[in-house]
């Protein structure tokens, strides 16, 4: 069983749901852009129950409350999210698990303050989000977020309705690594019942976020400030692995062996069969990988 929470934040709230006693080891859990913390609802019942798991709602996720009218959405925001839920309960130090776009901002924020994070736990991602290599390319990614987000606040439109056949199938549609159990299970907590229908619960805004990217020399220097063990699973069908990839190839390859040779022995990178979405599809393919990770001692000595 699950309890839900809120944290108290100047524009709102920001949700969560937890499992646990909290007197057990502390376990904060990100999903992935444009998800929500029930990404996680099928995993977390079988991991050690010694531990006391908060699966948390980015702002404008989920549950949580949007961003005041004429803000972007900046990647830091993300990080900042974590902070303020890891100070209102008051973790001084805690494990990290990150799906997609939430293990970019575990990642980040083990950057910030390597002293708070005791394990960090990356599914379907690296902990980086890769820059344009082109100068030009990196100016209009900054262009379209200033754009998108006025172009957004010019419409004013008012979200969408939509019957729960509807809402699951767009849903699947733009998630092809979902299955209609993952996709159903996502949208509990991603749309709320009105009398017209489903409406999706995630700021627009969201859509229009401005990354926080690296090089690979950034990275790998990034990667020296780690300062406890790393796990990181790719799923064989999924977004990472790199003789699926084209453009991105030379980056995760390099970033990959960035890992292995910067952390060595306390760097795990395994694949496992499924989808990017594999940790919500088929759990038991990564819990036991998971619980093995969390129950194991650290033995990295602190920098």
């Amino acid at each position: 069983m699950f309890s839900e929470v809120k944290f108290p934040v100047p524009w709102g709230h920001l949700a969560a749901k937890a499992w646990g006693s909290s007197e057990g080891h502390p376990v904060l859990c990100l999903h992935g852009w444009l998800d929500n913390a029930n990404t996680f609802d099928k995993l977390i019942p079988l991991l050690p129950r010694d531990c006391y798991y908060v699966a948390m709602d980015f702002s404008g996720h989920g549950l949580s409350s949007h961003r005041p009218a004429g803000c972007p959405y900046h990647f830091l925001d993300y990080v900042s999210d974590v902070r303020r839920v890891a100070a209102a309960l008051q973790w001084r130090r805690f494990t990290l698990m990150g799906h997609s776009m939430g293990g970019a901002v575990a990642g980040m924020f083990c950057f910030l303050y390597p002293e708070m994070v005791d394990k960090l736990i990356l599914l379907e991602n690296l902990g980086f989000l890769l820059a344009p290599e082109d100068t030009e390319a990196w100016l209009e990614s900054k262009r379209l977020v200033i754009d998108r987000l006025l172009s957004l606040e010019a419409k004013q439109q008012t979200p969408r309705a939509r019957s729960p056949e509807a809402a699951l199938q767009r849903l699947l549609e733009a998630n092809r690594h979902l299955t209609a159990e993952g996709g159903a299970i996502l949208l509990q907590r991603g749309a709320t019942e009105t009398p017209t229908g489903l409406v999706y619960n995630r700021d627009m805004r969201v859509r229009t976020q401005s990354r926080e990217s690296f090089t690979v020399e950034q990275c790998v220097k990034l990667l020296q400030k780690i300062q406890d063990r790393v796990l990181i699973i790719v799923a064989q069908d999924g977004l990472l692995v790199p003789y699926k990839l084209d453009t991105r190839n030379h980056f995760v390859k390099d970033l990959r062996e960035a890992f292995e040779s910067t952390l060595k022995e306390h760097n795990q990178l395994i694949e496992v069969p499924g989808s990017h979405f594999v940790h919500l599809n088929k759990p038991e393919v990564v819990s036991g990988i998971i619980s093995n990770f969390l129950t194991a001692q650290n033995t990295r000595a602190r920098l």
